[in-house]
């Protein structure tokens, strides 16, 4: 599942900074070499300390953590919907992300010059939010001029398309008032009709507040972190903490003398772990695992999978064949120490088509094409 969350923000807040300890993250990740997709893509894995003990315990010739894509994207200026700056390339690249990764500047510095003229994330997200809704206008615009004439037809066609001219109304009238159509408070049938327009203020956001590192331990009280804070609870929308400098540092130091800098800075794991779980956990994510001799791994699925469809995400040929599913938790496998210890005790279970898969389950496949 090749889910990707784009990094967006205005010009000197520190997005490439995070994309770029992003990037450095993934490359230096054991027995996960870093993928360089396109210039401005990597591939970066998710830290699950359950694969950890799992493979811990197996020892196996490999272990592989799922991943997420994270895509840098231009920064974006006032105007980007006209085309100003790099906002063509912008709008282009955002439109084929799951989610959007928001990084807002709440750091003082004199030597880095903020666009806006000050240091301010509540104008800062408004800036951004404005440019994709004035862009989301354009294609609603579009689609209801095409509704328009299809709403003339007879029949059924016709009906349907009166039904999406007063939702596309509705929308246009919050866009019209700058209100981002994921706060629209849109039904999951409404959602589903609007699916292929790929909007941009539709997808889910994940604040990132860039601090200093002189600021680390000190956000509790910190004024324009507590505005990112007090926006977001507003929005239902999460927050991570971090100093994007600084994580860009802890990536290029050797692997070794990572614990202490942490340390040293009061932080227990570096920020960035934060950050792509967050993102996992926005996009609706969970994980599974396979293990054995060969390899213990991790498998990404939709919260609400049932066995066959998490089967498909190894081979289609597993979901077409699916006969049953062994599946057993990975907290008793670790703590009975074997697979057969977790069959005398009767915790491995034989399901069916109809289990939904539980994150952090251990499963086998039957399968038969």
């Amino acid at each position: 599942m090749a889910l990707s969350i784009g990094i967006v923000g205005l010009p000197n807040v520190g997005k490439s900074t995070l994309f770029n300890a992003l990037s450095a993250a993934g490359a230096q990740a054991a027995n996960y070499p870093f993928c360089t997709i396109e210039p401005n893509v990597g591939v970066v894995p998710v830290p699950d300390d359950r694969l950890d003990q799992l493979s811990a315990l197996i020892k196996p010739l490999k272990k592989i953590p799922t991943s997420l894509e994270f895509v840098d994207i231009a920064g974006l200026v006032r105007g980007a919907s006209k085309g100003e700056g790099l906002g063509n390339q912008f709008l282009a690249n955002i439109r084929q992300v799951d989610a959007v990764l928001h990084v807002l500047r709440c750091f003082e510095d004199e030597n880095i010059t903020h666009v806006e003229g000050g240091v301010d994330p509540v104008r800062d997200r408004d800036v951004v939010d404005t440019e994709l809704c004035l862009k989301d206008l354009e294609t609603v615009e579009k689609r209801r001029e095409r509704a328009q004439r299809n709403a003339k037809s007879g029949g059924k066609a016709g009906d349907e398309a009166k039904a999406e001219l007063v939702l596309l109304d509705r929308i246009k009238a919050g866009l019209d008032n700058a209100t981002t159509v994921r706060a629209q408070k849109l039904t999951d049938d409404e959602r589903a009709a609007i699916r292929d327009m790929f909007l941009l203020t539709d997808k889910p956001v994940l604040y990132v507040a860039n601090i200093s590192e002189g600021q680390i331990g000190k956000d509790e009280g910190d004024k324009y972190v507590q505005a990112v804070r007090d926006m977001a609870t507003k929005e239902g929308a999460g927050v991570v903490v971090l100093a994007a400098a600084m994580e860009s540092e802890i990536q290029q130091l050797p692997e070794a003398e990572r614990p202490g800098f942490l340390e040293s800075a009061g932080l227990t794991e570096p920020g960035l772990h934060k950050v792509v779980r967050a993102g996992y956990k926005l996009l609706g994510l969970w994980t599974y695992f396979t293990v054995g001799e060969q390899e213990c791994r991790a498998w990404t699925i939709h919260q609400g999978f049932k066995a066959p469809q998490a089967a498909g995400v190894i081979h289609s040929d597993f979901e077409r064949g699916f006969i049953k599913a062994e599946v057993m938790r990975w907290e008793d496998l670790v703590k009975l120490g074997s697979e057969s210890s977790v069959k005398e005790k009767g915790l491995l279970r034989v399901e069916g088509k109809e289990y939904v898969v539980q994150d952090g389950d251990c499963m086998h496949f039957r399968f038969n094409v």
